[in-house]
């Protein structure tokens, strides 16, 4: 699904929220192993998982293509800084939901990207007929967990000792669902 364009100002940053494009598959492909690498917050660490330009490719065409689908980017400064992605399912029973995830670039912090960026998914979710957004999020990020809450994200269930960072603990995953009202 492509959304429209949306431009913001935040703290002297101008920065743009689109819909990814397949010539934006080389700068994806880098911008997730580099946003890998500077938090702990993501499932993976720097490389791990890797995703090249081609498989980027597919991954915008597919997105684009389907309803159920969006992967969105924000763009500052001429260079991708962060992106979103709402994953569906094409299967009758599961068609109301999709999985969302988001990640920003660590120097893009604190710029209101990560919101806009969630704020962009939700709407497109309530005006596409998805019923529910779910994603997955670690009990000590407690900035995410709060900005989940406040855009009508409810914690559905905790996965126990289900991620081990860097300092070798284990920690929680909270599952988190948003509802859009049917009313």
């Amino acid at each position: 699904m492509i959304i429209d364009q949306q431009s913001y100002d935040c703290r002297g940053l101008h920065y743009i929220i689109r819909s990814a494009e397949i010539a934006d598959a080389q700068a994806m492909s880098q911008l997730r192993v580099q946003i890998d690498g500077e938090t702990e917050y993501m499932d993976r660490e720097r490389g791990e998982a890797y995703l090249s330009p081609d498989d980027f490719e597919r991954v915008i065409k597919m997105d684009t293509e389907q309803s159920a689908n969006l992967f969105l980017v924000a763009e500052a400064e001429n260079k991708l800084i962060g992106y979103a992605r709402c994953e569906g399912s094409e299967l009758k029973r599961l068609a109301h939901r999709a999985e969302f995830g988001i990640g920003v670039c660590k120097p893009y912090w604190g710029f209101r990207v990560g919101t806009e960026l969630l704020r962009q998914a939700i709407a497109w979710a309530d005006a596409n007929d998805i019923l529910k957004l779910s994603l997955s999020v670690l009990e000590c990020n407690t900035k995410a967990l709060r900005l989940y809450e406040k855009h009508g994200f409810e914690i559905e269930g905790r996965l126990r000792n289900d991620k081990r960072l860097a300092d070798g603990r284990l920690y929680d995953t909270i599952v988190m669902g948003r509802l859009r009202s049917q009313t």
